[in-house]
């Protein structure tokens, strides 16, 4: 059974602790957050410990902190023997200074308070030596159906690419239900839309499944539209479909 120590109490590594403790391959033999507070969520499974001398060895210390935060509490870890990796999307893995180390990146969003199913998710491994690597595909195998080896390079723009699809769409959606709020227009009528947008991206590809005035090049439909906008939706609305018309 490999033994796992995690390193942070937000949303990713609530996640993570929920995944890893049910795992009969997984030990998850405690879990360090700076404030005692925000883990008390998690006492239920593993001990809990807010200083960071007081962690035990284990094979793997996952750290889920945010970005700006790993290479100090990375640092502090340096005298252990086990692999310490953490789950940057954008955050290359040379900035844990071991020789031990590598990269353990679920590729979804997180939200408090809403399950996921981990065995669907993405996880995007890299590791300095060889056997690292290994340990680190089986633990990442041991959750999830979707393991891909990936350097820091494509990592980073993978993570890009991800705010593209996932942060500004729903920045989008967002707009849309303004709109809808506005003027009295329940944002519901627009999830039939939303969900065959998405679903048509896993059967063609995302310039096949373009619909719409600016691919049309439809500029009274655009002008109309432009005019009912607010100067921020107007901006954002005039790019975005500047870049789809240049793109057919």
């Amino acid at each position: 059974m490999m033994q796992v120590v995690l390193l942070g109490s937000g949303n990713l590594a609530t996640h993570l602790a929920t995944v890893f403790s049910v795992n009969e391959s997984i030990d998850l033999v405690q879990i360090y957050s700076r404030s005692i507070e925000n883990a008390l969520h998690l006492e239920n499974l593993a001990p809990i410990t807010n200083t960071i001398d007081n962690l035990i060895e284990a094979d793997v210390f996952v750290i889920a902190v945010s970005d700006s935060a790993i290479q100090e509490v990375s640092q502090k870890l340096s005298a252990k023997n086990g692999l310490v990796v953490h789950t940057s999307g954008a955050t290359c893995m040379e900035v844990i200074n071991n020789d031990n180390c590598g990269v353990f990146y679920p590729l979804q969003s997180f939200t408090a308070g809403k399950d996921l199913t981990f065995e669907n998710i993405p996880i995007c491994i890299e590791a300095k030596q060889k056997k690292s690597f290994l340990l680190l595909e089986s633990l990442a195998k041991s959750i999830s159906k979707k393991v891909y080896a990936m350097n820091s390079e494509q990592r980073k723009q993978l993570h890009i690419a991800a705010v593209f699809v996932n942060n500004f769409v729903n920045y989008m959606y967002q707009i849309g239900e303004e709109i809808c709020d506005a003027n009295n227009v329940p944002f519901e009528v627009l999830l039939p839309i939303i969900k065959e947008t998405a679903f048509k991206v896993s059967e063609l590809t995302p310039k096949q499944s373009q619909t719409g005035p600016a691919k049309r090049k439809d500029k009274k439909t655009l002008a109309l539209h432009e005019k009912e906008l607010n100067e921020s939706q107007r901006k954002i609305y005039r790019i975005l479909s500047e870049g789809i018309s240049n793109n057919y």
